[in-house]
């Protein structure tokens, strides 16, 4: 009888050891094995909620895996961000970013629990846009010139205004008011909506607005666009210069969605992703998706991408100590 049994023990305990080693051999497989958590910082809804899920949508297929978008809202996407920052580097959590919390957040609030810089893993640039500079069309002024001689005219007199304090909007016309010596005065609303109707009301007098936002009232003639804040024109409004070109050398003001993970990620993982997304977002459909958004679909290396958060933080850290905003 013991003889019988010796051959299903050994055989028993054979099974045992390959079960114990599975686990370990899973990391091996070739990524992604399972799920991944795809971190938005952002309100469902959203310009980078929509990026993120079209984006997802085709990686899954792509990679044949869930890529669960994840709404993580709050702080000026410094919540979500968090999570992102202090999760494992394995690939299996990635977030669809923005300029803000790579350029902007550190120099506003006082207190954040991750850097936005040696934190994160970039990836790939997603998506680029501008605002537009555009004015109540009742005031005198049709040109950048135009308003630079109004504000000099009026310091002070002059009200912009913004969706929030220490947004793209307000900031960048506290770069314009720096670049062009002239005083305005920043009104910050909630949201983009309330602005945009007190300027519409002739309560405000300009804003520095997304395209998209205000493109309707420019064609029915109720605002006037001035100049775009990028370094170069838009699709949307060729015969509308830039406000460099206008006279206002070294403005800029470009907006960029982007894919980052947390620090120290695997290569391979990352160019496996760089990959994907690049291919994503040649294709025709995603870019004429984007840019009804008024987002130009811009892929990137990670190195670019990296090359760019350095740059733009240090480019927005000199306005926004210069301009003295701060958020609570």
């Amino acid at each position: 009888m013991i003889r019988q049994f010796r051959m299903p023990i050994a055989f028993l305990f054979a099974v045992l050891a390959f079960s114990q080693a599975a686990p370990a051999g899973a990391a091996d497989l070739p990524y992604p094995n399972k799920p991944v958590h795809f971190i938005v910082p952002f309100a469902a809804g959203g310009t980078s909620d929509l990026l993120a899920r079209e984006i997802g949508q085709r990686l899954s297929e792509a990679l044949g895996q869930p890529f669960v978008v994840d709404n993580r809202v709050g702080a000026g996407g410094n919540i979500g961000s968090e999570i992102t920052a202090h999760a494992a580097p394995d690939g299996y959590t990635i977030q669809l970013t923005a300029i803000a919390i790579h350029a902007m957040n550190k120099h506003l609030f006082p207190s954040m629990r991750f850097d936005p810089l040696r934190d994160f893993t970039p990836i790939t640039l997603v998506t680029t846009s501008q605002n537009v500079l555009v004015v109540n069309s009742s005031l005198p002024v049709h040109t950048v010139a135009d308003l630079i001689a109004l504000a000099k005219a009026q310091p002070g007199k002059l009200n912009f205004g913004s969706p929030t304090n220490g947004s793209t909007a307000h900031l960048a016309g506290e770069m314009f008011k720096n670049l062009t010596g002239t005083q305005m005065t920043h009104v910050p609303y909630r949201g983009s909506a309330a602005a945009l109707q007190d300027l519409l009301a002739g309560n405000i007098q300009l804003m520095f607005e997304n395209l998209p936002v205000v493109m309707p009232h420019v064609r029915s003639g109720r605002l006037r666009a001035i100049a775009v804040t990028g370094t170069s024109r838009t699709a949307a409004l060729p015969d509308t210069p830039t406000i460099a070109e206008s006279g206002v050398p070294g403005f800029d003001v470009t907006t960029w969605f982007a894919i980052v993970g947390p620090a120290g990620m695997p290569a391979p993982i990352v160019e496996t992703l760089n990959r994907q997304v690049r291919s994503i977002l040649t294709t025709p459909e995603v870019r004429q998706k984007f840019a009804d958004l008024g987002a130009v679909a811009e892929p990137s290396t990670p190195d670019a991408l990296r090359q760019r958060m350095e740059n733009d933080y240090e480019m927005w850290g000199k306005v926004i100590r210069a301009s003295g905003a701060k958020i609570d």
